[in-house]
């Protein structure tokens, strides 16, 4: 365990090493003294090592006047080696971690390790925000128990709050009516006892396909971050652990594109409003091969990390709103996403447990990941959308919801990858993927494979959805209208193999009657499945 003082880039003695330094002003005679706050992966902002009430300045950081706690960082290499990681998603994180650690100062104590529990073995001094995930809580609660736990943040709800909808309601979880009853507790876009525009859910005026023959939504390009002289250390110290053999990556990663501190996620957040939220809503389905970002945010990274307070988003595209630069839709839209589904997904990883990953397969999906796939090469790939999504995800471990739902989950679905393999690889390729967010969205959501908790039916679709709402298909070797032959789209003929697959396990789903019902009218369904079962590369 290598204990790095010099990484704070405070200038003179560290008063910690300096006997002479005199009693810290962060301890208390009558209390004892201070704890140190633990931050962890997810926490690198300044919402987890600040406490609400002290006073800040214009970073964030806590003023003169404030008491603020130390700060532990670890910076553990098992949280890059555990599994093959992105190459940028591991930039992202670090580049958190020691961005922040530069902001802290004197504040920061970070340590280099191997594990996270040998950075903290013996410590009786620490407090934390309770960690996101499983594995962190159990491993502060273990290797540290005299750990003081504080309530956990970075969300717009809390347990208590998920906790008292739950024994209120009976029968299926739904997101819908977790959305709404936040949206009536904050008073979000209501008007009086009803909500704005007369419906809790402006969907159905955003789903716009692309504009006819643009290659953009013509756009102005997000704002990136300037990188800096920690994205050059924190590239070399990469370099160094792939090449001694202690990590492994996939993917690229060139410049960095999203924020890690909450400097450049505040910037990112106006750039947003500003440049793009009103068009978020009309074309947040729609895709377009020339342009990757679309109107979509690029915020879920700088939340995911701790450096962005969701709420804090929600409150500025409200602002926005209300000050009229931005139509109720897109703005309804957006807050369902953050205030509505992340926190509906968090809550469920903790009400449903881990056995949720690992126990459920309603659809009998036992294929394993092929290597092209979880080595995001896209070269053989010859179906434009999914070649298109996968390279997207290589360039820039990120892809907006569409293509994860209704093209690469939508091919996972129809080919009958094993759900919990897809969920590991969706956590570890995107960059803003989490332990906590990825179950529902890929068991549940993408994959149906719980049965019908999280989502009524599968999204499965075959070609002439993606046809419609993206610029792929007029490039594809394949043709979305046909089912048979070398021209078959395979996500045409997937679907439908799909369905004779899945049927035993779908045929008392109300929603899936009528699908099912032209699929058992298909003159050559067998030739379909023979044909779909053969295929190997898209």
């Amino acid at each position: 365990m290598d204990a790095d003082p010099t990484a704070a880039a405070a200038p003179g003695p560290d008063p910690r090493n300096d006997a002479d330094a005199g009693p810290d002003p962060r301890d208390d005679a009558e209390a004892g003294p201070r704890r140190v706050r633990l931050v962890l992966p997810g926490q690198w902002g300044p919402l987890f090592d600040t406490d609400p009430g002290a006073a800040t300045d214009a970073e964030g950081d806590a003023g003169a006047d404030a008491v603020p706690p130390r700060v532990l960082v670890v910076e553990a290499t098992e949280t890059f080696s555990a599994r093959p990681m992105h190459r940028a998603k591991a930039h992202l994180w670090l580049s958190a971690l020691r961005h922040r650690v530069a902001e802290l100062g004197d504040r920061a104590e970070h340590v280099r390790t191997t594990t996270v529990a040998e950075a903290l073995a013996g410590r009786d001094d620490l407090e934390v925000v309770d960690p996101p995930t499983r594995t962190l809580r159990e491993l502060v609660r273990s290797a540290s128990p005299a750990v003081r736990i504080l309530p956990s943040r970075g969300f717009v709800t809390d347990e208590a709050d998920f906790a008292a909808w739950v024994a209120g309601r009976e029968g299926r979880l739904l997101m819908e009516d977790f959305y709404e009853g936040v949206r009536r507790r904050e008073d979000w876009l209501m008007d009086g006892p009803g909500p704005a525009g007369g419906r809790f859910s402006l969907d159905d005026e955003n789903r716009n396909p692309p504009p006819k023959g643009a290659t953009t939504l013509g756009l102005p390009d997000p704002v990136w971050p300037d990188e800096d002289e920690i994205d050059d250390e924190v590239r070399r110290q990469l370099d160094a652990w792939e090449a001694d053999g202690t990590v492994r990556f996939v993917g690229e990663d060139d410049r960095r594109r999203f924020a890690v501190t909450a400097a450049e996620a505040e910037a990112a957040l106006e750039d947003f409003v500003e440049t793009r939220l009103g068009d978020f809503g009309p074309f947040e389905d729609a895709m377009l091969a020339n342009d990757w970002t679309m109107a979509h945010s690029l915020l879920s990274v700088p939340m995911n990390l701790g450096v962005l307070d969701p709420r804090h988003v929600v409150e500025r595209v409200l602002r926005a709103h209300a000050e009229g630069d931005a139509p109720l839709a897109s703005v309804e839209g957006f807050v369902r996403q953050v205030a509505g589904w992340r926190d509906y997904v968090w809550h469920l990883y903790w009400h449903l447990g881990p056995a949720y990953v690992t126990d459920n397969d309603a659809l009998g999906a036992r294929e394993e990941l092929p290597a092209w796939w979880t080595s995001l090469d896209a070269s053989e790939v010859e179906a434009a959308c999914l070649s298109e999504s996968l390279d997207a995800v290589r360039r820039h471990g990120w892809t907006h919801h569409i293509q994860r739902l209704m093209v690469l989950g939508n091919w996972s679905l129809q080919r009958g990858y094993r759900p919990d393999q897809l969920t590991e690889w969706f956590t570890d390729v995107f960059v803003d993927g989490t332990d906590w967010v990825m179950p529902a969205n890929i068991v549940g959501m993408s994959q149906h494979a719980d049965g019908g908790v999280v989502a009524t039916k599968p999204y499965a679709s075959g070609g002439r959805y993606i046809d419609k709402m993206s610029d792929h298909c007029g490039s594809c070797r394949y043709s979305p209208t046909v089912r048979v032959g070398e021209d078959a789209c395979p996500f045409t003929a997937g679907y439908w193999a799909l369905l004779a697959r899945a049927e035993p396990a779908l045929r008392d789903n109300g929603r899936m009657r009528w699908p099912l019902r032209q699929m058992r009218d298909l003159a050559d369904l067998d030739e379909v499945v023979a044909q779909e079962a053969a295929r190997r590369m898209p």
